[in-house]
């Protein structure tokens, strides 16, 4: 069962939306004193320092991360969890470099599945450049081997690997293979009836328990104004696959992000990295702040009327 509303809070987006905390009061975790140091990616010693403030009470909590710059932050809140899960995450992006840093956002979906207690991942909603033929390299193909992680995009181009090994044996994809190259084909979501997609997903669902992590980068720009790209799902899509889950399996704990904060960093470096990473035409761009809290508080408030109903 989910247990109370939480915001770990690293960049105040969530604070500032006080129709959220008027109707559900939150727990409130002031962590705005390490947001410059762990957006984007964090070390060992700060991943520690954030752990002695997860509650091992409040772990079945819905717990808002801020801006998916923290959604790392994830990793530390699913290694929570001993007993085996699956994790469902809804991202534009996929998460899964398997370059440095280990634990960034870009690279904590990889870093969960060191852990045999993660049974499978699904990945919905992918759609950026990271699945795309260049960026694909620097992805963790291997995870799809016998299906421990599926990755179905809202919408995709195929995509060629060069000296890549990827497994021929996923149900999200359909591998063409040449010489020193592959093609990878993916399902996508646009072209399945979604509760369909959901139920054959389930059928492969061993675990009792999952936990369901939620990027709103996924969303259109009408549902979400974030600092990075525009994704493609509607609200009521993504409500209704919730609703599913929900309804038909057993969800441990819940995290989101996708709120809008503007990136501050700890130091130099950082920026230079924020600056190249971000893209240039974000979501959130040019918007009036106004504007973008209210879209995205309306989101979330959307989002916990389904959860805790």
């Amino acid at each position: 069962m989910l247990g109370p509303i939480r915001i770990l809070n690293f960049d105040d987006s969530i604070t500032k939306q006080k129709k959220l905390l008027e109707r559900f009061s939150p727990v409130v975790v002031d962590l705005t004193r390490y947001g410059p140091t762990c957006r984007l990616w964090l070390n060992k010693k700060t991943a520690n320092e954030i752990i002695n403030f997860l509650q091992p009470a409040l772990r079945n909590a819905i717990t808002f991360l801020g801006s998916s710059d923290f959604h790392h932050i994830s990793c530390l809140l699913i290694e929570q969890f001993t007993e085996p899960i699956s994790v469902i995450i809804f991202d534009f992006h996929p998460d899964w470099d398997i370059l440095p840093p280990r634990l960034g956002c870009g690279s904590w979906v990889t870093n969960i599945l060191k852990s045999p207690n993660i049974k499978k991942i699904i990945v919905l909603g992918v759609s950026s450049e990271d699945i795309s033929s260049f960026w694909i390299q620097m992805g963790n193909l291997s995870a799809l081997k016998g299906n421990r992680v599926e990755i179905f995009p809202y919408t995709h181009e195929p995509t060629i690997t060069l000296l890549k090994q990827v497994p021929n044996d996923n149900v999200s994809i359909k591998v063409a293979k040449g010489l020193f190259y592959n093609k990878i084909y993916w399902r996508q979501m646009k072209d399945i009836n979604l509760a369909n997609l959901f139920f054959e997903i389930m059928g492969r669902i061993q675990t009792k328990h999952v936990y369901v992590s939620i990027d709103k980068d996924c969303l259109k720009s009408s549902y979400a104004l974030t600092n990075w790209e525009e994704g493609y799902f509607e609200l009521k899509d993504l409500l209704n696959l919730l609703k599913l889950i929900k309804e038909n399996l057993k969800i441990v704990g819940v995290d989101i992000t996708g709120d809008y904060s503007f990136p501050k960093m700890k130091n130099r470096i950082k920026d230079i990295f924020s600056r190249l990473d971000h893209p240039r035409n974000y979501s959130a761009k040019s918007q009036a702040q106004t504007i973008i809290d209210s879209i995205n508080e309306q989101t979330n408030i959307e989002i916990l009327e389904l959860l805790t109903s």
